[in-house]
């Protein structure tokens, strides 16, 4: 053997005798979630006295890019096909509550000419963030010009919606006692009612703050009040001031009548609805639609929403018609509905009956074994009297976790109102929403929920949530739950308002609706009393969650029915082992449930494409 042979052969062995580098260690996807919410959940809890100040948002979006590397980092082949649908959730996560960051830092820029004294205020609670050392002088130096400020911003204020009023009509001549000039101010324009809204929601967070801030120091800092209370209380009242000058006068939010001792006087619902809060949003437009689409998953455009919402609407009138003919009502549908509105228990009686109903539609589901009912899930609900002032805005029935929320007349009503209210939750409504709240619906999924996979409530979505319930809505009916003609209507007239959600929510984004025309839309179309329309309207365009939410209880409805028909119809499931699969998988977009149950291959780079709906 030569020298150059050896010297090669030992060079071989040498590399086979080589240790191997290590393989990278694959993540466990639920603990990786966990310790994401934990992150997202203590930096919340250190940012609450000041979460939009401008520091505040630059630390949020660092945690959030961090862990997008995070993700990214994840060697997403190598995960169980499980693991790998955690990975495209908490990847989606990351996406939307970025997506959010970066409206909250818009809004945050588009309301500062209205709030020039937020830094100040905001630089003493992050001060106490940090934990420094905090000098009584300085802070109270920092203070005191901020009752100016917000004087001086409330008369800008005022000066340009006077000069605004002033062009729609003529001002009256100078007399020899009117000053004709006046001391000039800085312009500044008038924020939209929406804006003026916000700014003043964004005030009182302030004064919030504030005060948690002052009162960390009051009686344990030597000084501190002799330096700060006067400023801080001033401050306190200048702000209480600013945030009832932009509700009432810019925003247009009535103050409650007082009595002779001052007390708030009792008004009737219409009567709030009509002065007191006036319907204010803000479109979001198509390209943040299609945006937010992408993020629930679902591959359709909002007109195509739209033309789906139209058809299944037009399939609830054919069926209202239907069981409107079985009423000696013709096809006058919307007589036979108000006919059916006028049938309700007596007052003092609707919580026992919704109690019954609830245990009707567990009977039901558990006789027919369509999906499993823990015992303690079955025993462990309750109910609970909406007050007057929930149901402006709750006019019908919700859950809380624990206990079903039910809506009827109360003595603080006036008398119309009290009809008004009955009627809207008589007993053919009530039999239809009991089931969508309690079992099978949102009570059997939450207790599911917070057994089965519960890291994954971070991606709680209501295509999910919403969808399941509306689907069991929709799958009672084709069971004939609703026995007789009436509890027909009641059944159609929820399906057909949530067909009505998705035509409203959409298009008030689109810019092709209007809330006054919304809330004629469900009046007129979809027969709701004028309480509950305008109630439902407010709480669409308000802004305080998901502008896709209301599209969330049809078209997730939709989505389930069609992954039902594909598995349950094939054979590949049963009722129950459908259903109980999808509430162990927990409240995550729909077609990554469908990539779950038929072991679809994955990509990170997954994207929406399920053309869920079949006409």
């Amino acid at each position: 053997m030569t020298h150059s042979r050896f010297a090669c052969l030992a060079s071989l062995l040498l590399v086979a005798l080589a240790p191997m580098p290590a393989r990278a260690e694959v993540p466990s996807l639920p603990s990786l979630i966990a310790q994401f919410e934990a992150d997202q959940r203590l930096l919340g809890i250190h940012l609450a006295l000041a979460a939009e100040s401008e520091a505040s948002l630059v630390q949020q979006r660092e945690l959030l890019q961090h862990w997008s590397r995070r993700i990214a980092d994840v060697p997403f082949t190598r995960l169980p096909h499980d693991q790998q649908v955690d990975a495209l959730l908490l990847q989606n996560e990351l996406k939307a509550t970025l997506l959010q960051l970066d409206t909250r830092t818009e809004r945050r820029a588009e309301l500062a000419p209205w709030l020039p004294f937020q830094a100040a205020i905001n630089s003493l609670t992050e001060a106490r963030v940090r934990g420094e050392p905090l000098d009584p002088e300085k802070a109270a130096s920092l203070l005191a010009p901020v009752p100016k400020a917000i004087k001086s911003a409330r008369e800008a204020l005022k000066a340009t919606k006077q000069k605004k009023d002033e062009k729609k009509e003529p001002a009256p001549k100078p007399s020899a006692e009117t000053p004709t000039t006046t001391e000039a101010l800085p312009p500044l324009a008038l924020p939209t009612p929406y804006q003026a809204l916000l700014a003043a929601e964004a005030t009182d967070a302030l004064a919030s703050s504030l005060k948690l801030w002052f009162d960390n120091y009051q009686g344990f800092l030597p000084d501190f009040a002799w330096w700060v209370r006067q400023p801080q209380e001033q401050t306190a009242k200048a702000l209480t001031e600013y945030s009832k000058y932009l509700r009432e006068e810019i925003a247009g939010f009535k103050p409650a009548a007082k009595d002779a001792d001052g007390a708030a006087q009792k008004s009737s619902a219409a009567d709030e609805e009509a002065s007191e809060e006036p319907l204010l949003g803000k479109p979001i437009g198509e390209e943040s639609l299609q945006r937010q689409l992408a993020l629930e998953f679902i591959p359709y455009s909002p007109a195509e929403l739209i033309t789906i919402a139209e058809r299944e609407f037009a399939w609830c009138e054919d069926q209202m018609r239907a069981a409107s003919r079985e009423l000696k009502q013709g096809d006058d549908w919307k007589k036979a509905l108000k006919q059916v509105k006028l049938e309700h228990v007596k007052p003092g009686e609707q919580e026992t009956f919704v109690r019954a109903e609830a245990r009707r539609a567990t009977d039901f589901v558990k006789e027919r074994q369509l999906v499993t009912v823990p015992p303690q899930c079955e025993q462990w609900w309750g109910t609970r009297m909406l007050l007057l002032a929930e149901q402006r805005s709750i006019p019908y029935a919700a859950y809380t976790g624990h206990d079903m929320l039910v809506a009827f007349a109360s003595e603080a009503m006036k008398h119309e109102d009290k009809l008004m209210s009955m009627r809207g939750n008589n007993r053919a409504f009530t039999r239809n929403v009991v089931p969508h709240e309690i079992i099978p619906g949102h009570h059997l999924q939450c207790y599911m929920a917070a057994r089965e996979r519960p890291y994954r409530s971070l991606f709680s979505t209501p295509f999910f949530v919403e969808g399941w319930s509306l689907y069991w809505e929709m799958r009672l009916y084709s069971l004939q739950y609703q026995a007789t003609p009436e509890d027909r209507i009641g059944a159609l007239f929820w399906r057909m308002h949530r067909c009505a959600r998705i035509i409203v929510t959409l298009k008030y984004h689109l810019g092709q609706m209007e809330p006054a025309q919304m809330v004629d839309f469900l009046i007129e179309r979809v027969v709701h009393e004028r309480f509950g329309a305008t109630s439902e309207v407010r709480r669409y365009i308000r802004g305080n969650y998901s502008p896709l939410y209301q599209c969330g209880y049809m078209l997730g409805g939709l989505q389930i029915l069609a992954l039902h028909r594909e598995l349950v119809a094939s054979g590949k499931f049963t009722e129950q082992q459908f259903h109980d699969a999808l509430l162990k998988l927990g409240p995550i977009p729909i077609e990554l449930v469908r990539a779950s149950l038929l072991q679809q291959p994955l990509s990170p780079d997954f994207k929406t494409q399920w053309r869920f709906d079949t006409p």
